[in-house]
């Protein structure tokens, strides 16, 4: 008999004020694995993951943890097993880094109890994990935004859970800080799932699942999920696929399906010099 899916997702739906945001969502996470979950703004994705995380109740359907109902843990007992990593968090406290990354160890710790030496060790180790360790007595508000997000994933890593879910880690990042995150986040021992928002970060995904006004549309690896066909449907683009030469991995280039289909204006038109490259190197997907 196979594992049980680290976390699993059976007709899960709510809805507000009479608005479905998500329904009817199937979805299993892999243990180990590295799921992207995409979509256009608005698709929905920021709630599933709250679902999935169990901040939101859903209004039918339920969520499974390692073959268990996830309604029926202990909140204590599912933050020791599920760690949540929100889009934009953020705080005016007067907090240093260490002490940021120690509330990780809430869920293990009884009220008043303070820290023992195997609980600074799983802090010790969490600041390791995001190269943090020098930052440990800065003070938050000295942080650039990337820092900042990996003090996140350290409290989370600090509750030493076995499934991770991201939203949209990268937002608002420079490109050096998205690609550091981005590999920090691919190397971490966990099973993870990861809203995203650019397709070409969800190249690096193990599997990625589309979801699209609040049902999942398509599942399967990168390669399967990133067709023309789809992406023209869901993201309304053109996408083309360059070969990088330096080291054969695919990149991902857009068009609006606007510009295709007008007189070219000068939002479409590309930046002169933008699209030279070698012969040979662009193929439509």
């Amino acid at each position: 008999m196979s594992a049980p899916a680290a976390l699993q997702a059976r007709g899960l739906g709510w809805a507000t004020r009479g608005a479905r945001i998500v329904e009817g969502v199937d979805l299993e996470v892999r243990p180990g694995e590295m799921l992207g979950l995409i979509g256009p703004n608005g698709s929905g994705k920021s709630t599933l993951l709250r679902l999935l995380a169990g901040i939101l109740a859903p209004s039918a359907g339920e969520v499974l943890l390692d073959g268990q109902p996830m309604c029926a843990l202990p909140r204590r007992a599912l933050a020791r097993r599920l760690a949540f990593v929100a889009q934009l968090a953020d705080t005016q406290d007067a907090i240093e880094v260490r002490d940021a990354v120690e509330l990780g160890r809430t869920p293990w710790l009884s009220a008043l109890q303070p820290l023992s030496a195997a609980d600074r060790a799983a802090v010790d180790a969490a600041l390791a994990a995001v190269g943090l360790q020098h930052k440990r007595r800065s003070a938050w508000n000295t942080l650039s935004g990337g820092e900042r997000q990996r003090v996140h994933i350290a409290r989370a890593l600090a509750q030493q859970p076995g499934v991770l879910l991201l939203d949209e880690p990268t937002n608002h990042l420079d490109i050096h800080q998205q690609l550091s995150l981005m590999q920090l986040v691919r190397s971490l021992p966990v099973t993870k799932l990861v809203a995203l928002h650019d397709l070409n970060q969800a190249l690096a995904c193990d599997r990625l699942a589309v979801l699209s006004a609040g049902q999942i549309v398509a599942r399967g690896t990168p390669q399967q999920i990133l067709t023309p066909a789809l992406l023209r449907d869901v993201f309304q683009v053109q996408a083309t696929a360059l070969i990088d030469p330096a080291d054969g991995t695919p990149v991902l280039r857009f068009k609006p399906l606007d510009c295709l289909s007008h007189e070219p204006q000068d939002a479409c038109r590309p930046v002169p010099g933008a699209d030279r490259r070698p012969a040979g190197l662009g193929r439509k997907l």
